[in-house]
């Protein structure tokens, strides 16, 4: 298995030198030459595996320069400190089935693929012989998820940007509170998609990345991609295991548009998913996409801070995974797309819209502050469970998407511990914490505030990154 760039400028590239990449030399994301693909025999053999068992079958299609023995330990390994089924379904109501994607050590989804990264890329760079200096973007749960996955490590520096103000002071304080001295957490004065386009910038200057041995964490990452294929796997797997071949559907708060993208790739490799609902919060970009065709990138002071702080983005690194296909991987019509939007602040693929739910079954919607809290409150009454906000983004979405006959799973994004203040707004309920998160809120924090400046940031690496 190799890996090419959605802009047809890198020579093809296993797994392995890929994940340490980050974002392709001539800018574009890396994707398989060729999708690997898995038939009914096959699922029906893999029903029986534990999680990380079938992670190494769904990850070992992708990461073929891997030896079997050596991806089993590490996937073994990512998810050892899980509870014991590592990802529960649960159902909520006669229409809705939650997959539970929060148990990992920072309580978001991020840890599925995050904890499965923090091992292969220490593992390729050992083999290698090389260290990575990781600089990253986050709107609240990537940044903790690679910080606590990569903590320690010998041969790993993470550079972890973040806007100021804009994340929930559970997120700040899981981030903020960890004094390891590889990890240097960044406040940067703007919003997320000023993080993401520093952090473009500098991986987009080739000969500052070679020389700061630099690396990506962000969804770009292809290990994030696909270690999150594989839950896509084992929901399909514990919702049919009644029996009979079943066409689901999937509902994913997105943001930056990796969650569903693995959902893609999952259904592109044959598993029988019928629809992919992507649910969007205030800053609807994508949704305006997927309805119109249009797709409009807001401005940072456009993009509002809303009570799911973690989807506020307004510009989605991985829709060009998605253009690539849409265009049948034409990389001269990508490279054509990215250059209007740089000229003139959009592109148009109106012309496709109807292709997006019927070819390639993606439809979306919007939920809002009220909308959030009224799903909250519904979701608690009808079942006793608490959701966090953005799985609620979800929920909502789903409920206007369910379809007679074909069963709806809403992938669950995070804890509601983390965003405790919109829990007590929506249900009046004060979420304890325990000893432990408790502490971890009160500890001291350590963060650095930098301007949105390309220069200063650079500086800031050079002075601290591992050689």
């Amino acid at each position: 298995m190799q890996y090419i760039s959605t802009r047809g400028g890198m020579q093809p590239l296993p797994y392995c030198e890929t994940l340490l990449e980050g974002l392709a030399p001539d800018g574009g994301l890396a994707v398989p030459e060729t999708m690997p693909t898995v038939d009914g025999e096959t699922l029906e053999r893999w029903r029986a595996l534990t999680y990380p068992q079938l992670a190494t079958e769904v990850l070992g299609l992708f990461a073929t320069d891997i030896p079997r023995e050596d991806l089993a330990r590490m996937t073994a390994a990512a998810y050892a400190d899980f509870p014991g089924e590592v990802v529960p379904l649960r159902r909520i109501d006669d229409d809705l089935t939650l997959v539970g994607l929060s148990e990992g050590p920072t309580l978001a989804f991020k840890d599925m693929a995050m904890q499965f990264l923090g091992q292969v890329v220490e593992y390729a760079l050992e083999r290698k012989g090389s260290v990575l200096n990781i600089l990253g973007a986050t709107s609240g749960d990537t940044g903790s998820a690679a910080e606590h996955a990569l903590r320690g490590k010998e041969r790993i520096s993470v550079f972890m940007l973040s806007p100021q103000g804009r994340m929930s002071a559970f997120q700040r304080a899981q981030m903020f509170s960890l004094d390891d001295a590889n990890v240097h957490n960044i406040t940067v004065d703007g919003v997320f998609d000023d993080c993401q386009n520093l952090v473009k910038a500098l991986a987009g200057d080739l000969d500052f990345k070679r020389a700061q041995h630099l690396g990506a964490v962000n969804s770009i990452n292809l290990a994030r991609i696909t270690a999150q294929v594989v839950y896509y796997f084992w929901a399909w797997l514990r919702a049919t295991d009644a029996g009979g071949w079943t066409e689901l559907s999937f509902t994913v708060p997105s943001g930056n548009f990796g969650n569903i993208l693995s959902g893609f790739f999952a259904k592109q490799m044959g598993l029988p998913i019928r629809r992919l609902v992507l649910a969007a919060n205030e800053n609807n970009v994508l949704d305006e996409f997927f309805r119109t065709g249009i797709y409009r990138p807001r401005s940072a002071a456009q993009t509002l801070a809303t009570s799911s702080p973690s989807m506020d983005i307004s510009k989605a690194s991985n829709l060009e995974r998605f253009i690539f296909e849409l265009v049948e991987r034409d990389a001269s019509r990508v490279l054509g797309a990215w250059r209007e939007l740089d000229e003139q602040g959009f592109f148009d693929f109106s012309a496709d819209q109807a292709r997006f739910a019927e070819e390639f079954g993606i439809v979306s919607g919007t939920s809002t502050h009220a909308d959030r809290l009224e799903t909250i409150r519904s979701v608690y009454e009808a079942s006793g469970d608490i959701i966090d906000p953005h799985t609620a983004d979800g929920v909502k979405v789903a409920r206007e998407n369910v379809e007679s006959g074909v069963p709806m799973l809403v992938l669950e994004t995070a804890k509601p511990q983390k965003f405790a203040e919109t829990i007590l707004e929506a249900i009046g309920v004060q979420l304890e914490y325990s000893p432990e998160l408790q502490a971890m809120l009160d500890a001291p924090q350590h963060v650095t505030e930098l301007p949105d400046d390309a220069q200063v940031l650079r500086a800031f690496i050079e002075e601290h990154a591992l050689r």
